[in-house]
């Protein structure tokens, strides 16, 4: 079985976000919470992981995977802002939003969606998640700990570590975070589109946001 670690609820040990570090730099695949549900997540630059987080959701290469960052110093390395962009990201983060940019250079390619060059990023609002992005000093990538023949995300952190197994190799419990994704705003082109409605008003992202 994989790693199961428990944090207090009040003040999270800070030796458990150590150990979930080290496994992301050794190449780990982790299970951890967030502002709207559990996530998978990996180090940024490993293929392989990526890869098994890619069979884990049984998703192909047109999959958006989501850069999940510090704050928006890091989403604009990885991203295209323009200024109206800038303003409703600032407006909105941190929060239970994914935001799909156009990817900089910076973005490694099998990141990016195939066709259009996109990335989803995120500045989540959990202390778990803010505390883990600082220790390890980058954004984490990430997707949903939505399993493929389940209809909704799982809550509870014990029971993933169970169904999974060795398929992870962390779960990070950071107790009950919800069952709603975040919503998920396209702004990669000349106005906001609204492709989920989830966790966080929607409202609005819903036609005001044009150049």
């Amino acid at each position: 079985m994989s790693i199961y670690l428990q944090l207090h609820p009040v003040t999270p040990q800070r030796r458990f976000i150590r150990q979930t570090v080290d496994v992301l730099r050794a190449g780990g695949v982790i299970v951890y919470p967030t502002d709207s549900c559990y996530a998978l997540g990996c180090h940024i630059g490993d293929k392989a992981a990526l890869q098994r987080i890619s069979e884990i959701r049984e998703v192909d290469r047109h999959h958006h995977f989501t850069l999940v960052c510090r704050d928006l110093a890091e989403v604009a390395k990885y991203a295209l802002v323009e200024n109206w962009q800038y303003r409703l990201l600032r407006a909105a983060t941190p929060g239970p939003y994914t935001f799909i940019l156009k990817a900089s250079r910076e973005t490694p390619r099998r990141l990016k969606h195939e066709r259009r060059g996109t990335i989803g990023l995120r500045v989540p609002d959990h202390k778990v998640t803010q505390m883990l992005l600082a220790e390890l000093g980058e954004p984490v990538m990430s997707s949903t700990l939505l399993l493929p023949w389940e209809d909704l995300p799982r809550s509870d952190a014990r029971e993933v570590h169970e169904v999974l197994g060795n398929r992870v190799d962390l779960v990070l419990d950071g107790g009950n975070c919800g069952l709603e994704p975040t919503s998920v705003i396209d702004i990669s082109g000349d106005r906001a589109i609204i492709l989920r409605k989830g966790r966080g008003d929607v409202g609005p992202f819903d036609g005001s946001a044009t150049v």
